[in-house]
């Protein structure tokens, strides 16, 4: 099977339109219709029911749907193992939280660089779910998140505590000013979730919710406000007084883990990097 088939069945089942997908992969739309119909020949199946302006993947669709992006990364990583500069004894495919890329992962992959200069390294910001199912696949080798799942082939190694703290952009404001007037309720993961209804049981409805720390921090910059953000991130925001720690806020303490496969862990890049975190 041509993986340019599966390129092309990923992009109409993000865009559900055949024109756009030929615009994004550069192909005329009629090609697109070929490249789907020799697909559903080849596997015997409709892959999408086709209506005016809508377009809807079938159950077979979805199905492969779960498989075609592994199956597309995989054989990306393959071509990139293969024209790897011959210097570099192997390769490293490392997925972490847009958040954490800050707080751990830039910092992680400086010493990875210099314990091993001969590993090339491969960094993508991913969600979590798109993390463990492409470690379960075996195109990921290396995964940064919070809240990992228990799950039987995958390993957890705990790498750092992150204490959040809440800020606000206005100097002075005690902790029902903070929590009423422009908070942004952060989504750092299902056990901060738990604390912080503990914490705050009759807080009312947030100005905004995110599941990003840097998309708090830019709307507090531009419109005001307060939430709990990373120490290791508003320090120096701290100190030249763009922001302002609430003082009578509780600390929640998350913690950032390494999650890879338990069956990987005597590959010697997977052995570098977990001792570039030491």
């Amino acid at each position: 099977m041509d993986i340019t088939f599966l390129k092309t069945f990923l992009e109409v089942a993000k865009t559900r339109h055949f024109g756009r997908s030929a615009d994004a992969l550069f192909i005329t739309q009629s090609a697109v219709s070929a490249r789907i119909k020799l697909l559903e020949q080849t596997l015997g199946v409709e892959l999408f029911v086709r209506k005016r302006n809508d377009i809807q993947l079938t159950p077979s669709g979805a199905n492969l749907l779960r498989h075609a992006e592994g199956i597309v990364k995989g054989w990306e990583r393959a071509r990139q193992a293969i024209a790897v500069d011959p210097a570099l004894a192997a390769s490293l495919s490392v997925g972490c939280l847009f958040d954490l890329w800050s707080i751990l992962v830039r910092k992680w992959s400086a010493r990875v660089s210099a314990l091993a200069p001969d590993i090339a390294l491969q960094a993508d910001i991913l969600n979590a779910e798109v993390m463990v199912q492409r470690l379960s696949l075996g195109v990921l080798d290396l995964g940064f998140m919070f809240d990992p799942p228990q799950t039987p082939d995958l390993e957890l190694r705990q790498v750092t505590a992150v204490p959040l703290i809440l800020v606000s952009s206005r100097q002075g404001q005690d902790l029902d000013g903070a929590t009423t007037e422009g908070y942004v309720m952060v989504d750092w993961g299902s056990a901060f979730g738990v604390v912080h209804a503990e914490k705050f049981p009759n807080l009312p409805a947030p100005h905004l919710r995110t599941n990003s720390g840097q998309v708090a921090l830019d709307y507090i910059h531009g419109n005001g406000g307060a939430a709990y953000l990373p120490l290791a991130v508003v320090a120096p925001l701290l100190d030249n007084g763009l922001l302002h720690r609430v003082d009578d806020a509780p600390v929640i303490e998350r913690h950032a883990y390494a999650v890879f496969r338990a069956d990987a862990i005597e590959r010697y890049s997977l052995k570098k990097a977990l001792a570039a975190l030491e």
